[in-house]
């Protein structure tokens, strides 16, 4: 990245840092990391489908948990994926005549791979709570941008004011290493020390590179040969932003499924019970009454006289379906086999608690509860809730967006971009799911109220670049037909040739 230094908008550091101050720095926010990793590490593993068997006493685990190892009916997924599949960035708008500029940075966007990239970023910040994005450029003075999980990233916020970025740190592993990168709004200090935790080899790449490190310090300067250390910091900013997921206003951002683990704990238990049910008493059972265990003689082989009795074995019994039983009072009863619905029944109602929690649609959650006979109106309105929740994401999200937006004009080295960039306008994606027909009924409308089509086209959630196709071909038409137009009306003014 080109050195040439940039106006920086504050420095709550105040000045640049010397080695120590860096480090213990460093550490400070690393021993922040080292202590939620565990927490979104777990977040995680719900969303996977990897919860272990909770709520159960320890006499019932001892004896059964071992049988129901790996088994989870998750819900955790659901929830989630019902949010993140509605929340999609689709454009920048600037302000007039700056058509131009939102396309640079838009191709910055798609330059950088951010649609899938801010796809994973999304769910992860619904998942464990935040998200960060990174803005630095590469060897060609070209932006580069990265979205980084949370166990990776942390922001040093000023503590007066928490929306200015005093700091952040980035980390991350190889084979042999941990690496740090401490950036402030002057400069850019690099660390590594020895992983202190091993890995095995038969793990993914993704698994391996997870560090759950709890020591402290050991960091030594990473000094490459051909720049300087520490590096200054070229953007004149903090580099790094957070994407949180609806932060509290004195507390930190809010994972979707932080308050459905403990349900989704229930809700396998109960299945655990309802299977160990099934297995014990499922069949209908018999009770012999006043009678011993049937016996079978045990006869002398050389001369076939009976010296004893033993009882009989239960899988013959089972298998070849013939008893005797002898006693004036010997009667047989039964009991029907184990209802098991008490525990679906619980189960339904577990979950339709969790969409009520989380404000997910029934349908999402296949709860039949409060969803029989419903129109097409009241599956619409039913949704309300999880739309007015992505627009709620969206609006924390959009001036992070913004922020990353301004970083990217900062690393081009454009400061007038950088402040349009302060009052753009983010596009999202319509969170309220409609069919083709309802979305194209709405939008002739629109039409017929005085809506411009390129408005129009945006509403329909087309991106930048392809707005400006569609207003290309849409002009090219217009001038085809205008064209033909006037050719129709010269040749109907033709003179008419006499008929022989």
């Amino acid at each position: 990245m080109s050195l040439v230094t940039s106006t920086c908008i504050s420095s709550p550091l105040e000045g640049p840092l010397d080695y120590l101050e860096a480090l213990r720095l460093t550490n400070r926010i690393y021993a922040r990391l080292v202590g939620r990793r565990p927490v979104f590490d777990r977040r995680e593993q719900y969303y996977e489908g990897k919860q272990p068997l909770s709520f159960a006493t320890e006499e019932w685990k001892k004896a059964n948990a071992a049988r129901y190892t790996g088994f989870s009916d998750n819900w955790t997924r659901p929830v989630v994926d019902a949010e993140g599949e509605r929340i999609k960035h689709t454009g920048l708008k600037l302000g007039k005549g700056m058509d131009a500029a939102a396309e640079k940075l838009w191709n910055q966007w798609l330059y950088n791979e951010m649609e899938m990239q801010s796809s994973q970023g999304f769910v992860s910040s619904l998942i464990t709570s935040r998200s960060f994005v990174i803005v630095w450029g590469d060897s060609n003075d070209e932006p580069t941008i990265t979205w980084e999980h949370a166990s990776d990233v942390e922001i040093e916020y000023d503590w007066a004011n928490p929306r200015i970025r005093k700091a952040a740190l980035k980390t991350w592993a190889d084979e042999k290493l941990e690496y740090a990168t401490l950036y402030t709004p002057d400069q850019v200090w690099k660390f590594q020390r020895s992983r202190s935790m091993s890995k095995d080899d038969k793990e993914s790449q993704a698994e391996q590179a997870k560090v759950n490190a709890v020591s402290e310090g050991g960091w030594v300067p990473r000094q490459l040969a051909d720049e300087p250390w520490p590096l200054p910091n070229p953007i004149g900013v903090v580099p790094v932003v957070e994407i949180p997921n609806r932060p509290m206003l004195r507390g930190d951002p809010v994972s979707e499924i932080q308050g459905v683990m403990p349900m989704q704990d229930a809700i396998n238990l109960l299945w655990a019970y309802l299977f160990l049910s099934a297995d014990y008493a499922s069949m209908p059972a018999r009770v012999v009454l006043h009678q011993g265990p049937p016996m079978t003689p045990i006869l002398d082989t050389a001369t076939g006289k009976e010296i004893g009795k033993k009882a009989v074995d239960m899988k013959d019994l089972a298998e070849k379906r013939l008893l005797y039983l002898s006693g004036a009072d010997t009667s047989i009863d039964s009991w029907d086999a184990a209802k098991l619905d008490v525990f679906t029944d619980t189960i339904e109602i577990a979950v339709g608690h969790i969409a009520a929690q989380t404000r997910t649609p029934p349908t999402y959650l296949v709860s039949k509860t409060g969803m029989s006979n419903v129109n097409g109106e009241g599956l619409k309105a039913s949704e309300i809730g999880l739309v007015k929740k992505t627009l709620e994401f969206q609006t924390f999200a959009t001036p992070a967006l913004r922020e990353v937006y301004r970083l990217v004009a900062l690393a081009m080295g454009d400061q007038q971009l950088a402040q349009a960039t302060r009052l753009a306008t983010v596009a999202w994606m319509n969170p309220e799911i409609r069919s083709e027909s309802q979305l194209a009924d709405a939008l002739v409308k629109k039409k017929q109220m005085g809506y411009p089509l390129e408005y129009l086209m945006e509403v329909d959630g087309l991106d930048p670049l392809e707005v400006k196709r569609v207003l290309a071909m849409a002009a090219r038409e217009s001038e085809e037909a205008m064209s033909f137009g006037v050719q129709a009306a010269i040749d109907s003014e033709a003179p008419i040739e006499p008929t022989p």
